[in-house]
């Protein structure tokens, strides 16, 4: 892919939260979201065990162990966001932004949400909704409750924001192999389409605790991956905060399977199989990596979220 050098971006569609001092450890206990799980050491292991407990969670509103008032909503909690050093390293007057991974992220936040608030209306006949992205180190607060890095991305549906700690790409790539650059947008792309299922009320189709290869849980993340794939198909054409200058010039063949490899490295099977354990489908909450990679390609073939219902099919 080729990012635009003359492209404005727009960092008020992140919190910068990373300085912050008061998110506390903990390992999850009060989440809400729809990650992405680590399984390995430490907090990875944390993010695998809760992810059940999430997607019951996450179906019924959002609402932490404890109650979505235990953080009092709003996304991050108590901490502060700071934006200024993004501001300054992501402005275009910086030749070499884009060597800068915060930069890169932020071009795919606003590609992404660029190319929903065109296609939710048309697609759909429902005005987009803004949804920030928070980079956050080790643990955040957020509208769903607390959450380490263990649990990989997710987003809230509580306060309507997805979070991310950057540094899960590394993990990505040394544990998985998905070292693809594109590997990156695809995460961002698959979180805003929990964000699109959000507002068009998908999630009120899954049951609580709902497991296995059918799932409505799996059903839902499924989607997300089609969601992402149609917003890789338009990329090209999202624009920049003035609506002047593209934001990619071009995305590649290599671009594709490199989300291709990302969705493979996911899978529930191949997450099962990375903590050590069998097969389990009964435990399935995401999706095979052959069923995620065929969704995600679905979704680029086409172009079109309509397409997406994987809901209404019997061949997942």
């Amino acid at each position: 892919m080729e990012f635009n050098d003359d492209a404005d971006l727009d960092s008020s569609q992140v919190n910068d939260l990373r300085g912050s001092t008061s998110g506390g450890g903990g390992g999850g206990g009060g989440l809400g979201g729809i990650p992405i799980p680590i399984p390995g050491g430490g907090g990875g292991k944390m993010g695998l065990i809760i992810t059940l407990i999430v997607l019951a969670l996450v179906v019924c509103g959002g609402g932490g162990l404890f109650g979505s008032g235990l953080l009092g909503g709003g996304g991050g909690g108590d901490q502060q966001a700071d934006n200024s050093d993004i501001e300054k390293r992501c402005d275009k007057s910086n030749k070499d932004r884009f060597n800068d991974a915060d930069c890169r992220n932020l071009l795919y936040i606003n590609s992404v949400q660029a190319y929903w608030k065109t296609e939710l209306p048309e697609a759909f006949g429902k005005q987009y909704q803004p949804a920030k992205t928070n980079y956050f180190n080790g643990a955040v607060n957020t509208g769903c409750g607390q959450a380490d890095s263990g649990v990989g991305p997710f987003y809230c549906p509580s306060d309507s924001q997805v979070y991310i700690d950057l540094t899960f790409y590394n993990e990505l790539s040394s544990r998985f192999g998905a070292k693809g650059e594109f590997a990156a947008p695809y995460v961002i792309a698959h979180e805003y389409g929990h964000h699109i299922q959000n507002l068009l009320g998908t999630n009120a189709k899954v049951q609580p605790g709902d497991t296995g290869p059918t799932s409505g849980s799996v059903r839902l993340e499924l989607q997300a991956d089609c969601y992402a794939g149609t917003w890789a198909f338009h990329a090209t054409e999202t624009k920049d905060k003035e609506g002047d200058a593209v934001l990619f010039k071009s995305i590649t063949q290599q671009d594709i399977d490199e989300a291709l490899e990302a969705a493979q490295a996911i899978g529930d099977d191949t997450i099962q199989k990375k903590s050590g354990s069998g097969v389990n489908p009964d435990a399935f909450t995401h999706g095979t990596s052959a069923q995620r990679q065929k969704w995600f390609k679905i979704g680029f073939d086409k172009g079109d979220p309509k397409l997406c219902d994987t809901f209404s099919t019997s061949s997942l």
